[in-house]
């Protein structure tokens, strides 16, 4: 019996599928491609590198040359600046701080002196005139009369600007505020009022009186705008007026805030009472009692709207004694 040996046995080899090599072949490909890229990329920054440093390199060597040139020839401005771009790129070029610091004693050497101008005497100015006017605008103001006080501080900012600048800005402010509040509270004139505060805004922030006048003045106007022309905007307008400035009036109606209102109350009232709107009606007649009587037309339709809004009520009257009943006949 023989007995075999498996060391003497032929190897079995295991071939490979074409797929595998396929992939193993592919991998190998693109390994070589990426890295021949990233070669060639490199290759490519250090030859545009090499070349960038040998542009520079010229540049600088061209305006070093240049520099040399313009402080031989005493253009010692020029050659700073030339030197001065050397040293900023290439701190170590050989020559360049020594040429940047001759064109800068060069330049020391060649200022142009700066000529000390010769002082010229300045007459003193007569100020009595000023004078006079600043203290006439004084009396002006502790005597209220702001009209003229106005015109004395124009006249004295004509004749002199810089003259006590800031006693004639309050003086200013003061104679403003109070001129527009006059206009506003004594003579009617909501418009003017209005502009003279507004021009003492400028020198100053005005005070909580004098805004709220001019306030109220302005609504004033609004509220007027709309007489006779919508009755309701216009009660709408005064009845807010009346509740916290009844007093304020215009010149031109001579009419204050309340008697608008009250005046407005009735004629909205005539219109509802005209579209049939009767207790509308009868509620605008009895706000306006409030502010005074009702005129002919506002109280003969006050007492229509009344009876036709609150009707009287019908009272059932109780009979006096029972009906009579029959008495029954008996058979």
């Amino acid at each position: 019996m023989s007995e075999i040996n498996d060391s003497t046995q032929p190897t079995k080899t295991t071939k490979k599928s074409p797929k595998k090599r396929f992939w193993i072949t592919s991998l190998g490909v693109f390994i070589i491609i990426v890295l021949g890229i990233l070669g060639g990329y490199n290759s490519g920054i250090s030859i545009r590198k090499s070349a960038q440093a040998t542009v520079i390199a010229q540049q600088l060597g061209e305006q070093f040359q240049l520099g040399a040139l313009d402080l031989a020839e005493g253009r010692y401005e020029i050659a700073r600046q030339r030197f001065e771009y050397v040293i900023q790129n290439n701190p170590n070029y050989p020559g360049a701080a020594d040429g940047m610091a001759e064109a800068l004693l060069g330049m020391s050497f060649t200022a142009t002196p700066t000529l000390t101008p010769t002082p010229t005497l300045t007459p003193t100015p007569d100020m009595r005139g000023v004078e006079a006017i600043f203290a006439n605008a004084q009396q002006l103001i502790a005597a209220g009369d702001w009209t003229n006080t106005l015109a004395a501080l124009d006249q004295l900012r004509k004749e002199d600007p810089n003259f006590h600048t800031a006693e004639v800005d309050g003086m200013y402010y003061f104679a403003l505020r109070y001129n527009g509040a006059d206009k506003i509270t004594k003579e009617g004139d909501l418009e003017g009022g209005i502009y003279y505060l507004t021009l003492a805004e400028r020198f100053g922030m005005l005070d909580s009186t004098a805004n709220n006048l001019r306030e109220n003045a302005r609504q004033y106007i609004i509220a007027a705008s709309f007489w006779e022309v919508n009755w309701e905007q216009a009660v709408y307008y005064f009845g807010n007026l009346a509740a916290y400035a009844p007093n304020i009036w215009d010149g031109a109606s001579n009419m204050t805030a309340g008697a608008r209102y009250h005046f407005a109350l009735m004629r909205y009232g005539d219109e509802l009472f005209a579209q049939s709107d009767y207790c509308g009606a009868y509620a605008q007649y009895s706000n306006a009692l409030a502010y005074g009587a009702l005129d002919a037309t506002a109280a003969y339709n006050s007492d229509e709207a009344y009876y036709i809004c609150y009707p009287p009520t019908a009272t059932s009257i109780p009979p006096t004694s029972a009906p009579p009943t029959e008495t029954p006949t008996p058979p």
